[in-house]
């Protein structure tokens, strides 16, 4: 295993410190600068999966409140709103200097039959005849300040392969349709609580940029300033996601200095696992 990998298996098993009381590390995420969104409700989702016995999560909705602090460990609070017959409801608030930074609520729910349908899933390129991510950024680290060179091309645990990469830089107004194939090799063997914390975790990848593709922005243009408002996700069947699963984005729509966007997972098997929805700031930045 990886040191990357370690990392994040880590940063999803958070500390008891009390009854109904967690603390998860803030950094080794995504990003040095502040805590990546994924890894907050990973984390919160672990937190709460400390609490329920024999259920397993169904749906996940969280509020961003404020970024978070990658210096300082982050506070999970839970409370335990109801143990029914059939679900188990939680909240959970992350809190970094004392103050709020997530608001989650979660459920959970015992296992039952019933009726079964679903969306296929889309006829892409399989991850085999595509690039890596860290591949492609090899390519263009040339056009990165020297000071973020390092972190531009450091290894990530999760492997990510875009179907059709858009140029970084230069980028044309797309479709806000596409999709990734994205897996972690050393999930292999984790229980399915940890699959669902690391595919909440990953889930949060891309989808935001699906509201800049219209426009023909992306992060490194430098004229637009993002974050993520709220994320919600859905769990619909048990998955390993140390195999390919294929990630289907579109934004729907943007206005207002916001963007809505979807995502569907789906497993190689063409399984839908896990949709997900997320409103996110896109807000033009201005000269001063």
């Amino acid at each position: 295993m990886s040191a990357e990998h370690e990392t994040l298996l880590n940063l999803l098993r958070p500390e008891q410190l009390e009854v109904d009381l967690f603390r998860g590390t803030g950094a080794g995420g995504e990003t040095p600068m502040r805590i990546f969104g994924g890894q907050v409700i990973g984390q919160a989702l672990a937190s709460a999966y400390a609490t329920v016995v024999d259920r397993l999560c169904h749906s996940l909705h969280a509020y961003f409140i404020r970024p978070g602090d990658p210096e300082v460990p982050v506070i999970y609070q839970i409370d335990r709103s109801r143990d029914g017959g059939s679900f188990t409801t939680r909240r959970v608030v992350a809190i970094q200097h004392g103050k709020q930074i997530l608001n989650m609520t979660c459920s959970f729910h015992v296992s039952e039959d019933g009726w079964h349908h679903q969306h296929e899933a889309p006829d892409v390129e399989v991850p085999e005849n595509l690039e890596s991510r860290l591949e492609l950024r090899k390519k263009v680290v040339g056009n990165i300040p020297e000071k973020w060179q390092e972190e531009f091309l450091r290894p990530r645990p999760i492997e990510i392969r875009a179907v059709a990469p858009r140029d970084m830089f230069n980028p044309e107004p797309e479709s806000d349709k596409h999709h990734l194939w994205f897996r972690m090799a050393a999930a292999e063997g984790c229980d399915i609580r940890m699959q669902h914390c690391l595919l909440a975790y990953a889930s949060d990848m891309d989808l935001l940029g699906s509201g800049l593709r219209p426009h023909g922005l992306t992060w490194f243009t430098g004229n637009a300033m993002a974050a993520s408002l709220d994320h919600a996700m859905w769990f619909h069947q048990q998955t390993s996601f140390h195999d390919w699963h294929l990630y289907t984005m579109d934004s729907p729509w943007t206005g207002g200095a916001r963007g809505f966007n979807r995502g569907m997972i789906y497993d190689r098997a063409g399984q839908l696992v896990a949709s997900v929805a997320q409103e996110g700031l896109i807000r033009p930045i201005k000269p001063s």
